[in-house]
């Protein structure tokens, strides 16, 4: 019988103290409160580990590349003791014959019990010669691995999207999984590459509650892709009151004013990055001065230069565009002078007129 999450930490030496230390900051990555404690440490205790199977597509790595560096909790906790990872052709020793002959036990062996983790995409041009896996196209392999899987994580933006692989004029006809894949729950965690504490919340959460998180019309889970990096970004301030960089390294660069007009991406794109941030949560694109591309969102290698503004963003939620805000700001503080100077000038005649009178 397959472990337990918690029978694995004993025997490796944790304590129950560290145990549940564990727990509650599994519970505060998933934005979840104290309360959850108990139930975390109780589906830990109680469920066994959850074979998991990782195929690579057309893709980069960059998302396995993120996953080894999540801080909260770390990788290694998740692939050694939480997940059972018995397949990922990218961090498994075997290799040939062996590696394939892994993937049919547990395929068989988990037959409806497995979670199968997709990073990269199927390309169907040319009868899927453009990837091949085992000797035979990725398309009719992923095909026949998700028919018995439990459910489907999509990651990053290439699973989820086709990313640049599907990018005009898309040679080899990259796809999206969820258009080869139908019957199964598939959850869609997007970026180039996505965060790292968001692969792994995902993958604790549906450990934890033996469910697939709440998900948004596109597909990807609410907890954290829920609000536009717009709405938490710490230039916010700045983007209201009409304060924007006008040229890459000018004063107001300096000053940490809002990229919007240097083509930043974050009224139009949903993540965690303005929360959960990057390298063990010290920072995130924008905080390094560059605006965000919007990797997350469908398409976003075909929707123009990443230094483009965004132009008509009004029916997302904006107040108005840079232009309109930093006007209306102008016009403010210019009316509010020419008030000041009146009421001023008023004063001071008052004033002369009294002392006339005296």
């Amino acid at each position: 019988m397959t472990e337990t999450f918690y029978e694995v930490m004993r025997r490796q030496g944790i304590t129950r103290r560290s145990f549940i230390k564990f727990c509650s900051l599994t519970a505060a990555s998933l934005g979840l409160a104290p309360s959850f404690v108990p139930r975390i440490a109780h589906a830990m205790e109680s469920k066994p580990r959850t074979p998991v199977i990782w195929l690579h597509g057309l893709e980069c790595t960059c998302c396995s590349e993120s996953f080894i560096r999540s801080a909260h909790p770390l990788a290694k906790d998740v692939v050694l003791s939480m997940l059972s990872l018995d397949y990922d052709d990218t961090l498994m020793a075997a290799a040939g014959h062996q590696a394939e002959a892994i993937i049919a036990e547990i395929k068989q062996k988990y037959k409806g019990n497995y979670i199968l983790a997709v990073e990269g995409n199927p390309p169907l041009n040319e009868d899927g010669m453009f990837c091949i896996h085992g000797g035979r196209p990725f398309v009719e392999v992923l095909k026949e691995t998700a028919a018995d899987a439990k459910a489907v994580i999509a990651w990053g933006a290439c699973a989820s999207w086709g990313c640049v692989q599907a990018a005009k004029p898309n040679p080899t006809r990259a796809t999206p999984i969820d258009k080869v894949i139908s019957g199964k729950p598939i959850i869609k965690v997007p970026g180039c590459p996505p965060i790292a504490e968001v692969m792994t919340g995902v993958v604790t959460y549906m450990l934890t509650f033996d469910k697939i998180p709440e998900l948004d019309r596109q597909g990807r889970p609410k907890m954290f892709y829920g609000q536009r990096i717009h709405d938490k970004c710490y230039r916010r301030p700045h983007f209201d009151a009409g304060q924007f960089v006008e040229a890459w390294d000018d004063e107001a660069a300096r000053k940490g004013y809002c990229l919007y007009k240097m083509g930043c991406k974050g009224p139009t794109t949903y993540n965690a990055c303005s929360t959960t941030r990057w390298n063990g949560g010290v920072s995130f694109p924008i905080q390094s001065g560059h605006g965000c591309i919007g990797c997350s969102e469908d398409g976003f290698w075909d929707k123009g230069s990443f230094y483009d503004r965004v132009t008509g963003i009004n029916s997302f939620g904006v107040e108005a565009n840079a232009d309109q805000v930093g006007a209306a700001a102008a016009g403010v503080v210019g009316a509010a002078v020419v008030a000041h100077a009146a009421v001023s000038a008023i004063k001071r005649g008052r004033m002369d007129q009294t002392n006339g009178n005296k």
